[in-house]
């Protein structure tokens, strides 16, 4: 196959517009949850909610990522080369929050921290059950069909985000309605190696992403 044969031409400015708006709703999203997650976690003494407060924030930089590379797409080539750089950097930071992570539940355990209950980490932790799932599905759509390995790696991760809220609401709720404390910080625990799969994942698409049509 000849080098011109794996070009495609760049995406309409149409399809670039629609993946910028899933993108900014990824961010503006990502923000308030984890903003409203992190506030919750150190009212309730929670790893659980910790980790996906942070992990929240690291989807913003992955959208923030995905958002710079629709700004200046051109050339395929060049989309894909730089898809390579942002999709490392999202790779790395979830790898190093997975083992920040996995450390803090791992101690919560090992010195009995019980957490508190708290009714905001249960709501937020539930509507991302609820809303996460169609906003992934809507961008790797979208992603698909202007040829980026990027945002579509963006959208696992935002289905990724709504198994994390899953796991952090169990926690929640078996502390709230038994008392169980060590839920929580097992939930943290639970949540760990899908947070290193996403990083993985991320690193993994930068490969294809420099290599595949």
């Amino acid at each position: 196959m000849s080098a011109s044969a794996t070009v495609l031409d760049p995406p309409s400015s149409s399809l670039l517009r629609r993946a910028a708006l899933l993108q900014w709703l990824t961010v503006a999203h990502g923000l308030l949850e984890g903003g409203a997650s992190l506030i919750a976690s150190r009212g309730a003494n929670s790893v659980a909610l910790l980790g996906f407060g942070l992990d929240s924030l690291v989807e913003v930089l992955s959208a923030g990522i995905v958002l710079w590379r629709l700004a200046s797409a051109g050339g395929k080539g060049r989309f894909y080369l730089s898809e390579a750089v942002g999709l490392r950097l999202v790779g790395v930071c979830f790898v190093a929050l997975a083992f920040g992570i996995g450390s803090d539940a791992v101690q919560a355990l090992m010195h009995h921290e019980i957490p508190r209950q708290t009714l905001l980490g249960i709501v937020v932790a539930g509507a991302s059950v609820a809303l996460m799932p169609v906003l992934g599905f809507t961008k790797r759509r979208i992603g698909a069909e202007i040829g980026s390995n990027a945002m579509q790696a963006d959208a696992k991760q935002t289905h990724f985000c709504a198994f994390l809220a899953g796991i952090t609401l169990v926690g929640l709720a078996l502390n709230t309605a038994f008392g169980w404390w060590w839920a929580d910080p097992g939930a943290a625990l639970a949540m760990t190696p899908i947070i290193l799969w996403e990083g993985f994942q991320a690193l993994r698409g930068r490969a294809c992403g420099c290599c595949a049509c």
